[in-house]
């Protein structure tokens, strides 16, 4: 087989799509938020929701119209050639197994509201859940679809009930609106936590080839996925501050069980919320892996990484370049464990990669899409600017990544190109 198996519908894409986004933020994020920006925390996601919806149409519409597995390696290397594409391959290749690694270390929050594990036998359940995310993915993305689809449900159906118990009235409204007076400084620094909530949109397009109607279901999935994540984080968000917590650990758990203390589902927030945040932080991961298995393959079918990579399982799967994607992930999280090394620390640099990403994808899309939908492309690169003067330093092992891995790309081209014609005029 050379060819992977298209399985994927719009309702699974989509709840990949949330699953993805929602990540180890979903029961975390807002609270973070709330910290810096209190108050102004809910017009910072709401500003955020708005103004990344631009970069999701866009990087729906290329991959509709552009389905393949190196995403937006590809859209950049059919707008601005062999070596911008690869680059911007490469680079995101080697960020995946120190950001992954790192989101798994932080779903283990959730893992620490439910039991205590320190030690080796942290390190151990880690490496099982790398384990769990090979046989999830052995037999085809459709797998992960179903089950995370069915994840998507249950996390809207809690925050569903908890908005309900809440019993929010229009004095509340009020009460709460006269009293706010967000701070510009504090909204932006808010929108800074909560980008990376967003992280993932771009994941999602290495998934084309897996939707059996690409041009038909990818958009409407990438969108409706988009849009629920925002409005769940509103929802957190809201909750959180109509129902004030105290203590160190995870506010939701504690609204959770404060909310529905009458109920037979009051002292289960750490069990519910636990298990949902374990459960859609390897979600994230899962699709991540997923994805960058896809690109490896596709760059070793087209040469550029060794020819070992470009095999098939009877399901469709690039399974060698999975297992090494996990395999990858595996060793940073030993290193880490034994090196005491945060990889959290990291994960700041790490986003700089992803500033560079969206907005080359941006940029190739005014080349590849009509030139109707330039007011997207132009709202989603002004996006990118901010985020990357945002982030500020951080962007500085972005750029050093992209300065070391172009001319190597570059001298590549070069190389197989030279070979080509040399064995051309050989033959």
């Amino acid at each position: 087989m050379n060819q992977m198996t298209a399985t994927i519908g719009r309702w699974q894409g989509a709840g990949l799509m949330a699953t993805t986004l929602l990540g180890t933020g979903v029961f975390i994020l807002p609270q973070m938020t709330i910290e810096v920006a209190g108050s102004g925390s809910l017009l910072a996601w709401l500003l955020l929701t708005v103004a990344i919806i631009p970069v999701a149409l866009v990087f729906g519409l290329l991959a509709s119209r552009f389905p393949h597995a190196a995403g937006p390696a590809y859209f950049i290397e059919k707008a601005f050639g062999a070596t911008a594409g690869r680059t911007i391959g490469l680079i995101f290749l080697l960020v995946i197994p120190i950001g992954a690694p790192a989101a798994i270390l932080m779903t283990f929050q959730f893992l620490e509201a439910l039991i205590s594990i320190s030690g080796l036998g942290q390190l151990v359940a880690e490496l099982l859940i790398v384990a769990v995310l090979l046989l999830l993915n052995i037999k085809g993305i459709q797998v992960s679809a179903k089950l995370q689809f069915a994840l998507t449900l249950l996390i809207v159906s809690v925050v569903a009930i908890l908005f309900g118990a809440s019993g929010l009235n229009v004095d509340q409204l009020e009460t709460f609106a006269h009293s706010s007076h967000p701070q510009f400084s504090g909204v932006m620094l808010a929108m800074g936590i909560g980008f990376w909530s967003f992280l993932g949109i771009e994941a999602m397009t290495h998934l084309a080839s897996d939707f059996r109607q690409p041009d038909k279901d990818l958009l409407p999935a990438m969108m409706m996925g988009t849009v629920l994540v925002g409005v769940i984080y509103l929802a957190c968000t809201f909750l959180l501050l109509m129902v004030p917590t105290e203590g160190d650990g995870l506010a939701m758990i504690s609204a959770f069980d404060d909310l529905l203390s009458n109920t037979f589902l009051g002292g289960y927030g750490a069990y519910i919320i636990g298990v949902l945040g374990i459960a859609s932080g390897l979600a994230t991961v899962n699709v991540y892996a997923a994805s960058a298995a896809r690109l490896l393959w596709s760059f070793s079918k087209e040469g550029i990484l060794p020819r070992y990579f470009d095999k098939l399982n009877p399901h469709g799967v690039p399974f060698r370049a999975l297992f090494a994607i996990l395999g990858a992930m595996a060793v940073v999280i030993i290193v880490t464990f034994y090196s005491t090394q945060e990889l959290e620390d990291l994960i700041a640099w790490s986003n700089g990669v992803f500033v560079i990403i969206y907005l080359l994808a941006m940029l190739s899309a005014a080349k590849l899409l009509s030139k109707r939908y330039l007011p997207l492309v132009i709202a989603g690169c002004l996006f990118c600017v901010g985020l990357g003067i945002a982030l500020g330093s951080n962007m500085i092992y972005a750029i050093v990544l992209v300065l070391v891995v172009a001319p190597f790309m570059w001298w590549q081209k070069a190389h197989l190109t030279r070979k080509y014609l040399l064995n051309n005029s050989q033959g």
